[in-house]
Formats: structure tokens, C-alpha cells, sequence
């Protein structure tokens, strides 16, 4: 990998299993492991998770603003439609989850991993990117409108139709992604790479015809 991600610091000897019913505003979940759980219809903000496996667990109809995820992994979770915007997330890794419409609008992301997660529809406006990787990732229709990159990485993703105007791609690499239309502006494209048989979709992208 290209970007060297830092893997959750979680000290797995010292983790409790734990239930969860409810989220409340400015509640501090540390050290545990939750698993096989669904919460419904939670509106709390500042959460915080800290040295947390989260297994199977799905969250609907609730809003999360400035969540806080630290030393976190989330495997076979689905957050589809959830509003986890302005958040702060570190040392996380999402991996066989669901995030399709996921809102991480105005978030800031440093070493997050997302490994074979749906993510179609997921909302990424003006969020900060610092060592972040997807991977074997959908991303179909994602937004990125006005994101900032540094050391983000795509890898086997499908992000057919992702819109990313007024973000900046340079050394932003999509060589082994798939897609046939993308949202982007040509002074957004100086220094992204791409695959030789991209290069006619990004001329189209950029309004030149190729006879």
C-alpha cells in the first residue's frame, strides 16, 4: 500500500464485553467489545469510542454529529443513513460494513482504513483527509465536493459517477479503479493518477474528443 495507515492501538487483553440500548449526548464507551446489537432512533452528539471492537452491530434512523472514534473497529456494522457529521475519527478501521448514504460531512479522518465496505451514496463534503485508505470498496455516487486530500488511497474501488468538484487529486491515485463518468474539474486533475485506459474518460471529462 502506498499510504501507511496506523492500525487501531487496541490492547485486546484488557477489552470487556459489553450491551448497549441507548446513546446519550457526551457518552464515553472505552475498552469493550460489542457485538450482535441494533439501535434505532438515537440523536445524541460528542459521543466518544475509545479502544472498541464493534462486530455485527447496526445503527438506523439516528444522528450522531461529532462523534468521536479513536482506536475503533467496526466489522460487518451497517451505518447506512446515519449522520455521523463533523466528526473526528482516528485510528479506525471500517471492514465489511455498510455506509451506503453514510454522512460524514465536515469530518475529519486520520489513518482510517474502509476494506470491502459498501459505501454508495456516502457523504463526504468538505471532510479532511489525512492517511486514509479505501479498499475493494462500492462508492458509487459518493461525494467529496470540496475534501481535502493528503495521502488518501483508492485501491480495486468501484467510484462510478463519485463527485469530487473543488477537491484537489494531486498524487491521488486511481489507476485500478473502475468507473465511467466522474464529477471532477480539469485544475482539479493536475498530478492525479490514472490508468492508460482511462485517459479517454478523463479527456471526456475535460470536454476534448478523441477521433
Amino acid at each position: 500500500m502506498k499510504t501507511k495507515i496506523e492500525q487501531p492501538k487496541i490492547p485486546v487483553e484488557l477489552l470487556v464485553r459489553m450491551s448497549l440500548d441507548s446513546l446519550e449526548s457526551r457518552d464515553e464507551i472505552n475498552n469493550g467489545v460489542i457485538e450482535h446489537i441494533t439501535i434505532e432512533h438515537q440523536d445524541a452528539v460528542k459521543v466518544s469510542l475509545d479502544k472498541m471492537i464493534l462486530r455485527n452491530v447496526t445503527i438506523t434512523d439516528s444522528s450522531l454529529e461529532q462523534i468521536e472514534l479513536t482506536d475503533t473497529v467496526f466489522e460487518n456494522c451497517d451505518f447506512s443513513n446515519i449522520n455521523f457529521s463533523t466528526s473526528f475519527i482516528n485510528r479506525t478501521e471500517f471492514i465489511n460494513s455498510k455506509l451506503i448514504g453514510t454522512n460524514f460531512s465536515q469530518s475529519r479522518l486520520q489513518n482510517v482504513r474502509f476494506l470491502n465496505c459498501l459505501g454508495d451514496y456516502s457523504y463526504f463534503r468538505f471532510a479532511k483527509f489525512k492517511q486514509v485508505s479505501f479498499e475493494d470498496c462500492s462508492l458509487i455516487s459518493a461525494d467529496y465536493y470540496t475534501s481535502t486530500f493528503q495521502k488518501i488511497f483508492f485501491a480495486h474501488c468501484n467510484i462510478d459517477q463519485v463527485y469530487m468538484i473543488g477537491s484537489k487529486l494531486k498524487g491521488v491515485d486511481l489507476s485500478d479503479c473502475s468507473f465511467n463518468v466522474l464529477s471532477v474539474e480539469a485544475e482539479g486533475l493536475d498530478g492525479c493518477i490514472i490508468a492508460s485506459h482511462q485517459a479517454s474518460t478523463f479527456v471526456g471529462l475535460m470536454g476534448m474528443i478523441i477521433r
